[in-house]
């Protein structure tokens, strides 16, 4: 079965950072690439971040350019996102996602086959 476990999400103050994990295991997961979503009440499950097979490729959502990083260590089936300069609006419960195929920059909900439970991460004064 797949498990996709995050974790590392909490409060943060606007302008500090924080990083959140995802644990996989029940696929080969050097053979997919793997995503970070977002979602804030009432709103749309929204792409954040994804990174390809090897890590060679890595894309992000507009909003979220030069501020964080995705990574990830394929011998220990993890994936990161490191999250700097945070801003209000980054307040959401992260997900991290599994693709359903081989390729790259995959940004939509339909292109993800499996997800975590989230993370929440807020961000306030």
């Amino acid at each position: 079965q797949v498990l996709l476990v995050e974790s590392g999400g909490g409060p943060a103050q606007p302008g500090r950072s924080l990083s959140v994990s995802c644990a996989a295991s029940g696929f080969s997961f050097s053979n997919y690439t793997m995503a970070w979503f977002r979602q804030a009440p009432g709103n749309e499950r929204e792409f954040v971040a994804g990174i390809s097979r090897s890590g060679g490729t890595r894309y992000y959502t507009d909003s979220v350019k030069g501020r964080f990083t995705i990574s990830r260590d394929n011998a220990k089936n993890a994936l990161y996102l490191q999250m700097n300069t945070l801003k209000p609006e980054d307040t959401a419960l992260y997900y991290c996602a599994k693709a359903r195929g081989l390729m790259v920059y995959y940004r939509t909900l339909e292109q993800y086959d499996y997800w975590g439970q989230g993370t929440q991460v807020t961000v306030s004064s």
